[in-house]
């Protein structure tokens, strides 16, 4: 659609209704036709769909609630933090990393590696937009997606809508008996709020949750000096980092080429007991299931080894059960044991908080807010509705459907271009009568070459140049 005419259209919108109502500002709530996608969610995931459709010269509309580019790893994540993958599997489409970046590069590193791929495609979200719904409109047959910016309310309409917000984008606070007791007296946090264990020298600290986060800021901890201590609830698999020279995820990908994945379980998990022991002798017990088959049964990641096991080994990092209750000062664990703490942080994880803001029953589960058909499917629902990052693979799962959804819009796009591009906006205008809370349309004077408002397509296109109308009326 013509961005022109777009711009024709949203004038007349704002003079109809300043007319109407007799103002002499902009209302608290605007309306915005959007020709492309709307993107909810800046992160990685957003920023490679932006990017792919940008490709194909499809421009999108990127809302981003914080004042930045990916927000969790610049805002919510730990100074020693490095990307737990080789870069080579965390690289967005179209662009790889930096040859003199590290194997396994730092956050920062990662965080210009985003504001450069933004940069190269001119990708320029709209910051601290908090998007508060998003539903289809069987009439108009476009999303309506109600954004609240820090002045002002957005509606934006649009075709095709993108879910972005991916598998991280709320915090998991789990909450425990006595917890108001513990924070009458000590410190609770979560690893959302946690930079470094310089915060923390000489302190009891209990870290809760056994993830990769929780077994790094561990080991940051120790670095600085603190006492940590290892909440680890359930059985766990962790791995070393690296095995035979290579990287353990690297060389995992090419034995699944030739191997089943229960045969590459066991090799993972006899050269791991190799490398790293009996691990169930340090108290963290193994699954039943094998990492790569739990991985993809339930999505939950082993972890890789920085050097975490070796302060277990020691000593320095003390392992504990799960925790009963907590009290002033004192957390009671399951096996009976109290044990004084300063600190504690929760390295409890993420969730998606897609059900908070998207109205539809089709493509995401309510309970967890990931799509119902599991990967590689999960990327496509109905009218236009797509996901991104929530593969539960990671970057490279997210690049993956990126790819994928930027060439299914694409083709979509394509087959009503002929009609879109010849139209011509000759005249617009409408006179609106309003008697209390009746609305009476008294005129509309609509000119166009209407030769291709022919079939589907041309349906389309004439429901297109009319949208505003209608959006119009029903926000009188």
């Amino acid at each position: 659609m013509d961005s022109c005419w777009r711009r024709e259209m949203e004038g007349k919108l704002a003079h109809d209704y300043l007319s109407h109502h007799g103002k002499t500002t902009l209302p608290h709530h605007r309306i915005s036709v959007v020709t492309g996608p709307v993107i909810v969610g800046a992160g990685p995931s957003g920023l490679a769909t932006a990017a792919c459709l940008k490709e194909k010269g499809i421009t999108s509309v990127l809302l981003e609630r914080s004042n930045c580019i990916a927000s969790l790893w610049q805002l919510k994540t730990y100074d020693r933090l490095h990307l737990h993958l080789p870069k080579q599997f965390c690289e967005l489409p179209l662009i790889p990393f930096p040859d003199n970046f590290p194997t396994y590069p730092t956050k920062q590193q990662f965080i210009e590696y985003l504001e450069d791929y933004a940069n190269r495609f001119d990708i320029r979200p709209e910051f601290g937009q908090t998007v508060e719904s998003a539903e289809f409109d069987e009439n108009l047959g476009m999303w309506r997606v109600k954004s609240v910016g820090e002045e002002v309310t957005t509606e934006y309409v649009c075709r095709w809508l993108v879910a972005a917000t991916g598998e991280n984008a709320e915090p998991v606070v789990p909450r425990f008996e006595g917890m108001e007791k513990f924070e009458a007296t000590g410190v609770v946090k979560h690893t959302s709020h946690y930079k470094s264990g310089r915060d923390f020298a000489g302190k009891r600290v209990l870290v809760v949750g056994c993830g990769n986060s929780g077994m790094e800021v561990c080991l940051d901890l120790c670095n600085f000096d603190a006492q940590p201590s290892l909440v680890v609830r359930d059985a766990v698999h962790v791995l070393p980092r690296e095995m035979l020279g290579t990287s353990t995820f690297g060389l995992s990908m090419l034995l699944l080429k030739w191997l089943p994945i229960r045969l590459v379980d066991r090799f993972l998990l006899a050269v791991s007991r190799f490398i790293l022991g009996d691990t169930t002798m340090l108290g963290l017990n193994r699954p039943r299931l094998g990492p790569l088959e739990l991985k993809n049964r339930i999505g939950k990641t082993p972890v890789l080894d920085v050097g975490t096991l070796a302060k277990i080994k020691t000593g320095d990092i003390k392992v504990c059960s799960g925790i009963r209750r907590l009290k002033q000062h004192e957390v009671e664990f399951d096996n009976g044991i109290t044990e004084r703490f300063d600190v504690i942080i929760l390295a409890t994880g993420y969730k998606s908080n897609v059900p908070s803001w998207l109205k539809e029953n089709k493509m995401f589960s309510k309970k967890d807010g990931f799509p119902i058909q599991e990967f590689p499917e999960g990327w496509r629902g109905e009218s236009g509705l797509y996901a991104v990052g929530f593969t539960k693979r990671g970057i490279f799962g997210a690049s993956m459907d990126a790819k994928k959804i930027a060439q299914d819009i694409f083709e979509c796009s394509r087959k009503s271009y002929q009609a879109h591009r010849h139209i011509q906006v000759c005249n617009a205008n409408w006179r609106i009568e309003r008697k209390g809370n009746s609305v009476r349309m008294i005129e509309i004077v609509v000119g166009i070459d209407d030769h291709l408002l022919k079939g589907e397509e041309g349906t389309l296109s004439l429901c297109m140049l009319i949208t505003h109308f209608f959006i119009f009326c029903q926000n009188l």
